[in-house]
């Protein structure tokens, strides 16, 4: 009862305090209390988390245990595994690579068929023909130990960029292929970027990339700004269960990053954490888009106020905006649909 009060207390002191401003990025509490922390998973479910755990991967979970699914106009809800090294596996599918391939990665206690994915998934398939790949690494991020959930990314980023050469030597170009992740799947998503060998993938999307055990000083165990040729960061659940600065080419704060409309008081930071993934879904076939504007830095955000700096730009979407460039903010609607279209 202790410890759970005491992260009752963290998560709101979290809450009234937008950025925890020591070096690691991670609240200071009594080394007797461990660091637990209440940090929700994809679905939702809260769990209390141990943030000093530095233990290894998941046992006996590794990298055969990665699936890949591919869905297309074709065969839109049922999945066909394309299988690393074995050329029929995609011969005999619908991959075809004259479409454009999106990879999409969950995060800690989701698997292949969470929400993430099929909102995501099929947001690309109403918009055109794409071969849209669900990476499932439900093996190895369900797991009530989230330190093990977040070193097991490790196993599936380079996974995924091993699967990226294979299906380039099939014949799929680099500059067609864009990684999304949504929390640990967001930094998941730069490993793979970090770890191709082919090619250079054409962009990477971090959908709020999770904040506990990252830091800004080891951008090699993260999602980085030189992972793709373009790499879009989105935050919406800055500081507590997501990453705060920026850490990409270009980083949105809807609704200046921290909290978002419609979410009520949202204490544990759950449902900020997963407009993420929502306003991405639907900017893929959004008629307004979600019009953001040029701040000066990520001072400006931090004080509310961005003074324009550059053009306008619409966050995510298909295609997406790789021109843009620096820290951007936009306002949304508090329920679907999200965008506005404007930042006035």
């Amino acid at each position: 009862m202790k410890k759970l009060l005491l992260c009752i207390a963290l998560v709101a002191f979290a809450q009234a305090n937008p950025i925890w401003e020591n070096e690691d990025l991670s609240p200071e509490v009594p080394s007797n209390d461990e660091d637990w922390a209440l940090i929700p998973d994809g679905d939702g479910a809260m769990h209390m988390v141990n943030l000093n755990e530095e233990e290894g991967a998941t046992p006996f979970f590794n990298a055969n245990q990665v699936i890949f699914r591919l869905f297309t106009r074709r065969n839109p809800t049922a999945g066909q595994v394309l299988t690393l090294n074995n050329a029929g596996s995609v011969s005999n599918s619908q991959f075809r690579t004259a479409h454009p391939t999106r990879f999409i990665i969950h995060g800690w206690n989701n698997n292949g068929g969470s929400g993430v994915n099929v909102n995501i998934r099929d947001a690309y398939l109403r918009r055109g023909e794409f071969n849209v790949i669900v990476v499932d690494w439900g093996a190895g991020a369900q797991t009530i130990n989230y330190a093990a959930a977040r070193n097991n990314i490790n196993i599936v980023g380079p996974r995924v960029a091993q699967m990226v050469d294979f299906l380039n030597t099939q014949g799929m170009g680099f500059g067609s292929v864009s990684v999304i992740g949504h929390s640990l799947g967001g930094h998941t998503a730069g490993i793979a970027g970090k770890r191709v060998t082919r090619g250079r993938l054409a962009a990477v999307v971090a959908l709020d990339p999770a904040l506990p055990l990252f830091s800004i000083d080891r951008p090699a165990e993260r999602v980085a700004p030189g992972d793709a040729n373009f790499v879009e960061v989105m935050h919406t659940n800055a500081g507590l269960l997501g990453f705060d600065l920026p850490i990409g080419l270009a980083d949105y704060y809807p609704n200046w990053g921290r909290t978002q409309p419609g979410c009520g008081t949202d204490v544990t930071g759950n449902c900020a954490h997963g407009r993420a993934w929502l306003f991405f879904g639907e900017s893929i076939n959004s008629g307004p888009g979600f019009v953001s504007r040029q701040c000066r830095n990520y001072n400006d955000i931090l004080n509310q106020n961005c003074v324009s700096s550059g053009p306008n730009r619409r966050m995510s979407g298909e295609p997406l905006a790789t021109a843009a460039r620096g820290v951007f903010w936009l306002p949304t609607n508090g329920n679907a649909p999200f965008a506005r279209g404007s930042v006035v």
